[in-house]
């Protein structure tokens, strides 16, 4: 289910169910509580996904480091119990791990499966399939690049999601300046940062006293002489589109369209320095050196319209992989929220092509891990025993979770699946079938999670339950103590 946040001034509503936005947003004063709040944000930037996971499950060892702690286990042997049972599930986790890349359209398909579970629980579910494909076509274009930048996603109201489309190039939410041509083909563009507003006398606090109104109006008239003189500057550098950081007067503007030079001013800093990477720009602010400027190149700059409003597409770009998702949505708590999912279902594509193992999703992962912490419960001597056990217990809890969140009865499939993966060690590919409440096979049902990010969440998990159960004591500092004003003095 969804979560609706809504900030101390009670402006701002964000509805979610990303575990590391609902953390990120919640004040806490607990110290141990903002530890997993950081394992969570660090699983975000990591791999996207899982976020909420590893939440769960670092609360779950937690919950079972408790109960042992209160029966005279100390928690170092706890910790030594935790780390044998980490080291077993890693290795099941492993071995049971599936690398389909060297068949790209088998690849392929994993992909779309991995982005399809994990868009399954999120604001665009109905649409799954659609919005996974758009993604997996929107991260394979990179050919391997790791960088998300190229991946623009320009979120415009109205329409429905399923009018969201994958457009080749770079679209940037602006408008061209007055007088400036409407299509630009060949275009060699210069990406500034540089104020082209009148440049008035900024020395502040400098005044200037003017005995008549001709001695002002040649103030005025050197000004001007001043940004025309750096109009002229820019164009010599050979091009055909200015795109600046920062407003453009109407006077050089003027005198870019009277010199052919297309204008678009104010872009956004993000805007601008994804620009500049598509485009093979520099960032100029100085305009001394042609030579030495960086310019930006692409076969056509056009405005076009999406809905209500007009763009500027960029195509035929420098890096030709980069392109733009169009997100369309009836309200913009939709459009932020679909942009989340949808940067999680990126991220987590990103990884698995750069880390191309696959385990399944549904629970079933977890069990095979349970199951091979159990055994080795079983063959280790001591109290260690009781931790890995433990370990174990706080695995299971995830498919618990799983079908309590579907509403289905978590205890009876749960005891299922635990015989199911007993009779069939390490080999078993049964997990919960969210669509009929049952036991089913993830093969099948193609539930797949990227191995990379169901690894990254497990171990983040360990670290933060073990750095919290290392604690013995917190020792705050003591308030700052307000001096009374002395009033004899």
């Amino acid at each position: 289910m969804d979560k609706i946040l809504q900030s101390m001034s009670g402006k701002r509503v964000t509805i979610t169910n990303d575990g590391a936005t609902i953390l990120k947003s919640l004040p806490s004063d607990v110290p141990s509580a903002k530890i997993v709040i950081d394992t969570s944000i660090t699983q975000d930037a990591e791999v996207g996904d899982g976020t909420t996971s590893v939440a769960v499950l670092a609360g779950e060892l937690l919950r079972e480091a408790e109960k042992l702690v209160m029966a005279r286990i100390h928690p170092q042997i706890i910790i030594r119990g935790w780390r044998m049972a980490l080291n077993a599930a890693r290795q099941a986790l492993d071995a049971a791990a599936v690398d389909n890349s060297s068949d790209p359209a088998k690849f392929r398909q994993d992909l779309l499966n991995i982005a399809r579970t994990t868009l399954s629980s999120k604001i665009l579910a109905t649409d799954d399939d659609y919005f996974a494909k758009m993604a997996v076509d929107a991260v394979l274009r990179l050919k391997g690049a790791q960088d998300l930048n190229m991946i623009q996603i320009v979120k415009k109201l109205g329409g429905n999601l399923r009018d969201s489309y994958l457009d080749e190039g770079f679209i940037l939410d602006k408008h061209f300046g007055v007088g400036s041509p409407r299509r630009i083909e060949k275009a060699r563009v210069m990406v500034a940062n540089t104020s082209m507003d009148q440049d008035k006398i900024k020395i502040y606090g400098a005044k200037i006293k003017a005995d008549s109104v001709a001695k002002l109006a040649e103030i005025e008239e050197a000004e001007k002489l001043k940004m025309a003189n750096k109009v002229a500057k820019i164009c010599n550098h050979n091009i055909n589109v200015f795109i600046n950081r920062q407003l453009i007067y109407n006077y050089p503007e003027q005198l870019f369209a009277k010199n052919g030079v297309a204008t678009i001013e104010h872009a956004d800093f993000e805007g601008v320095e994804r620009l500049a990477l598509v485009l093979g720009a520099d960032i100029v602010s100085t305009f001394d050196n042609p030579d030495k400027v960086q310019l930006g190149y692409c076969d056509l700059i056009e405005e076009i319209v999406i809905g209500e409003d007009r763009c500027i597409r960029f195509s035929g770009v420098a890096k030709g992989e980069a392109c733009t998702i169009i997100l369309r949505g009836s309200s913009q708590h939709m459009l932020d929220e679909a942009e989340r999912s949808l940067h999680d279902a990126l991220c987590v594509i990103m990884q698995t092509v750069k880390n191309t193992r696959t385990v399944l999703g549904g629970g079933a992962s977890e069990m095979i891990m349970a199951n091979a912490v159990d055994k080795l419960a079983l063959r280790t001597v001591g109290k260690e025993a009781y931790a890995v056990e433990a370990f174990s217990r706080a695995l299971r809890q995830i498919p618990t979770i799983l079908a309590d969140n579907a509403g289905f009865d978590s205890s009876e499939l749960v005891a299922q699946l635990r015989s199911k993966h007993q009779e069939q060690e390490g080999k078993c590919t049964l997990g919960i079938d969210m669509d009929t409440g049952k036991v089913g096979c993830m093969v099948q049902k193609r539930v797949l999670e990227s191995y990379h990010s169901k690894m990254q969440s497990l171990v983040s998990a360990h670290e933060a339950a073990e750095i919290i159960l290392r604690v013995d004591e917190i020792i705050k500092c003591a308030p700052r103590a307000r001096r009374e004003p002395d009033h004899g003095h």
